[in-house]
Order: C-alpha cells, then structure tokens, then sequence
C-alpha cells in the first residue's frame, strides 16, 4: 500500500468528489502544467500533480461563488484533506491559488499552481475554438490574441494570468509556450488530439 504514489491518490480522491467530465479535465490540465514545470524546476513531480490533482476536488459541490473567506471552495476540501492525513504543503498551496483565501503565495509550487490555473482552462479554450480541435494548433500567437478578446472565454481572468506570470519571475508568452507543450504531452486525455477531418 505504501507503493501508491500521491498523485494516485489524488486522482481517486478527484473522482470521487467530482463527477463533470469538464472539471475532471481542467484538473487533469492543471496536473499536466504543474508536472511539466516541475520537472523544468527539479521539483517533486509526484506532489505538484497530487496538488492540481485536488485544487478544485470541491467546485463541484461548494462552488463558492461569492468567494467567502472562510467557506465553500476551496475551505470543504482543504479541511477535508486536513482530517484524511494530507500534508500541510498541500493544503496551504490549494489554499493560496483563491485570491480570497488571502493565503499569500511564497513557494514556487504554490505561485505555479497560481500561474497554470486560469491558463490551462484558457489554452483549452482557445484549442477548441480551432478548427481541427486539437492543441497541436495552438501557438503562444493564438493564445495571446484571444487573451485581448474581452468577449472571449469571459470567465477566464486575464488579470490572474497576467500577475501569474509575473509572481513566478516569468514572462509571460514562455509560461503559455510551456503550458502548451504540457498539455500537447496529454492530448489524448484531455480530449485535444488532432480531430479526423473528413
């Protein structure tokens, strides 16, 4: 038992909270950023997935849309994973990525999560709206484009991408490069592969 790695674990904790095919796939994303960067940065691969793994495991049942301090996403699963033994790091950096859990970002996995957040669910937009449908398509050019696209994917927070970025010392076409490759790494599963065009 003691074999199973975090991320294992975290999927299976995922999909018992969640059960929308879409925000399984944001998750999914999310997982392919932060493992991708953390291997960029020689950091533990197997916990930056297990944290994107969970960060939203309670949107689904606590959206929190009036962003409470205290309540709803992301506090029910973080008190959850407090009371089922996962570690503090984890908890803290799912946490810091709510601006309103006023959780300051300080490590690099918690200021990653930040930046790859709102990204990840950005590049897949901007793949879907493609014709073929796939990530393989999709360049830093297209992203930025419909970046100022107020009408665009409006649930996505250009301000948030932005300062993402910016905590974590990157410019910002180099983060969205590299979320495109860690998602192009995944493309099967997040539904992104080049579509057959009759």
């Amino acid at each position: 038992m003691m074999s199973e790695t975090l991320a294992a674990r975290a999927l299976k904790t995922l999909h018992e909270w969640v059960q929308s095919e879409s925000l399984r796939k944001h998750c999914y994303a999310v997982a392919d950023s932060m493992k991708h960067f953390a291997q960029l940065r020689g950091e533990d691969v197997d916990l930056w997935e297990a944290v994107a793994l969970l960060h939203d495991m309670d949107y689904e049942r606590h959206p929190n849309l009036e962003h409470s301090p205290n309540e709803g996403h992301p506090f029910v699963g973080v008190a959850w994973l407090r009371e089922n033994g996962w570690s503090e790091e984890i908890c803290r950096a799912i946490l810091s990525h709510a601006d309103y859990a006023n959780i300051p970002r300080e490590t690099p996995l918690e200021k990653t999560l930040y930046a790859v957040d709102e990204l990840s669910s950005f590049v897949i937009a901007v793949t879907l709206v493609r014709p073929t449908k796939s990530i393989h398509d999709v360049d830093v050019r297209a992203v930025k484009k419909k970046m100022k696209d107020k009408a665009f994917a409006r649930a996505v927070n250009r301000d948030d991408i932005i300062r993402g970025a910016q905590e974590l010392g990157m410019p910002l076409d180099e983060v969205i490069m590299e979320v495109i490759a860690a998602l192009k790494s995944d493309a099967e599963r997040l539904g992104l592969a080049r579509s057959q065009v009759n």
